[in-house]
């Protein structure tokens, strides 16, 4: 007995294999320019109402810091690097989120080891 593909399965053969290749060259050309794009973009958060704002990259690099003159106290230097470990990584998290959905939106979902 001789097994039947549903319609439109098979009789393609090697052109719906080039399809699939065509198709998936340009998901990876389009995620390598959308990571790309991420890598290039600045991130900002701030912690304590503003006293310490940092910047990221995409690339996860911190590029700057800012600190209110007001918030260096010498006796409390501890409560400063917690504002700026926190501001940090709330630019750090931002960055990872925008990358994640960016590159979520353009597999479709699909989770391809080795594509971003």
């Amino acid at each position: 007995m001789k097994a039947r593909l549903p319609k439109g399965y098979g009789g393609g053969g090697s052109n719906n294999i080039q399809q699939l290749a065509r198709q998936a060259q340009k998901l990876q050309d389009d995620m390598a320019a959308a990571n790309e794009e991420l890598e290039a973009k600045e991130y900002e958060a701030a912690a304590g109402g503003g006293a310490v704002k940092v910047k990221v990259t995409g690339k996860m690099e911190l590029v700057s810091v800012e600190i209110q003159p007001e918030v260096v106290d010498p006796d409390d230097v501890e409560m400063l690097g917690d504002l700026l470990m926190a501001a940090a990584n709330e630019a750090l998290r931002t960055a990872a989120k925008e990358k994640e959905e960016k590159m979520e939106a353009l597999s479709g979902g699909l989770n391809i080891p080795g594509m971003f």
